[in-house]
């Protein structure tokens, strides 16, 4: 697209109606040689009407000249042609009066009146003159000439610029078609684009939401671990060197596990940047592909997983690492296992993984009851510990407050339901029911 239809809007540079000073110009050259020759054309009227020559002269000058307002009252400018044809005066006025009547936007009905209207006024004009020419003398040609050259005449003087007339509208009709279909179809992409960058900024908002929580859940829960065992390495180091040495063990252990964990999803987070960056710089992508990603990541950001998550078959091991840790665990299975889709056995292991990380930060030493429900058309859980007893080793652990936050986003984004708060004896339970399909 080289113009919109604001451009053309702003282009236009003329004086009074005209749409362009050139427009301008042609309507004056045009009206001062037509009043030229209604001017010349005025003295044999004048005097076969036997009124003074400068009458006859100024008629035909201002009959002329109103061939300057042809594109605003085209139907004046015709009519006035048809007024003056009886005086043999106004051959140009008549030609462009009918092309700028029928390149008007006018009902055809009026144009094709109109023209009628000409035609009949130039066939009777033509044909009584040359009756007069035959009486007088000065033209020696039969009968049938006379007709035949008064409906000829008539024809070539109304029918070419009518019909170049209605070529030109209509071809005019269709390119400013063309042009508000342009610009139509420029807002439209403009609005696309908009629709597109912001659904985009949804969803890396959603997917750097996705991100800290996965991160969160992959750090908080292991390094937890570390931080409890490091503290009773540290109060058992003397006391008892092989519970230090074991203890020391498990700390390596989970350090190992959490960086495993922790590369594998930079790999899947540098894959990705990879994929962004072997596009070559400067390259455009076209507008629908744009909306089209948008609207793919802004669905899939949502329900999305990484395809080699946890399980629920690790949930023993899972309770074995709080119970190592020094944590009283009390796990208790109903219902049958079955296999889930991964996105829900990962949801669920993460809600017990992050509800012991809090048992682990807020209420060390207190006992600890995980309770997990296979239904026939969801899976409960629920992480529920009794008030802090005090004896447990105090390792200073920090809290963000994301954990529970985390949660609720990880089970609402399946259509689950999420609960969490403190109980009636000074504890705290979370229960989380997630649908199995």
């Amino acid at each position: 697209m080289t113009a919109t239809g604001e451009d053309h809007v702003t282009a236009r540079g003329g004086p009074w109606w005209w749409e362009r000073r050139r427009s301008a110009v042609l309507d004056v050259g045009l009206a001062a040689v037509s009043a030229l020759e209604c001017g010349v054309e005025g003295v044999p009227f004048a005097w076969e009407a036997g009124v003074p020559v400068v009458v006859g002269v100024l008629f035909g000058l201002a009959a002329g000249s109103v061939l300057l307002v042809r594109r605003r009252w085209p139907i004046a400018v015709v009519l006035v042609a048809i007024a003056v044809t009886p005086a043999a005066m106004g051959f140009l006025l008549g030609i462009v009066g009918l092309y700028s009547l029928a390149a008007s936007d006018l009902p055809r009905r009026i144009i094709g009146s109109l023209a009628g209207m000409q035609s009949v006024g130039v066939l009777i004009v033509m044909f009584v003159r040359m009756r007069q020419d035959i009486a007088r003398g000065d033209v020696d040609v039969g009968d049938w000439l006379v007709p035949f050259a008064s409906v000829t005449m008539a024809l070539g003087v109304t029918a070419p610029p009518v019909l170049l007339g209605l070529y030109v509208g209509a071809r005019r009709r269709l390119m400013e078609s063309l042009r508000e279909r342009a610009d139509s179809l420029e807002r439209e992409l403009q609005l696309l684009a908009e629709r597109a960058e912001e659904r985009a900024e949804w969803a890396r908002g959603e997917e750097r939401t996705r991100i800290a929580r996965e991160m969160h859940d992959v750090v908080a829960h292991r390094v937890s671990l570390m931080v409890v065992h490091a503290a009773a390495l540290q109060a058992v180091a003397r006391k008892d060197p092989e519970k230090a040495v074991k203890n020391a063990a498990l700390v390596g252990d989970m350090g190992r596990q959490a960086l495993t964990e922790l590369r594998e999803m930079l790999g899947v987070l540098r894959a990705g940047g990879d994929a962004v960056r072997s596009r070559p710089e400067g390259a455009s992508v076209p507008l629908a592909a744009v909306g089209a990603a948008a609207a793919a990541a802004a669905s899939r950001v949502v329900v999305e997983e990484p395809a080699e998550g946890p399980s629920l078959a690790e949930i023993d091991e899972l309770v074995g690492q709080s119970a190592a840790a020094g944590m009283v665990v009390d796990l208790s299975v109903e219902g049958e296992y079955r296999s889930y889709a991964p996105e829900v056995e990962a949801t669920a292991y993460r809600v017990v993984q992050e509800a012991l990380t809090n048992v682990h930060k807020h209420a060390a030493g207190a006992k600890t009851y995980v309770r997990l429900a296979h239904r026939v058309s969801e899976i409960a859980m629920q992480v529920e510990n009794e008030p802090p007893s005090g004896v447990g080793s105090s390792a200073g652990l920090p809290s963000g407050g994301n954990g529970l936050v985390g949660m609720r986003e990880r089970v609402s984004a399946l259509g689950g339901v999420f609960v969490s708060g403190p109980t009636d004896a000074g504890g705290f339970r979370v229960s989380a029911v997630i649908p199995a399909a």
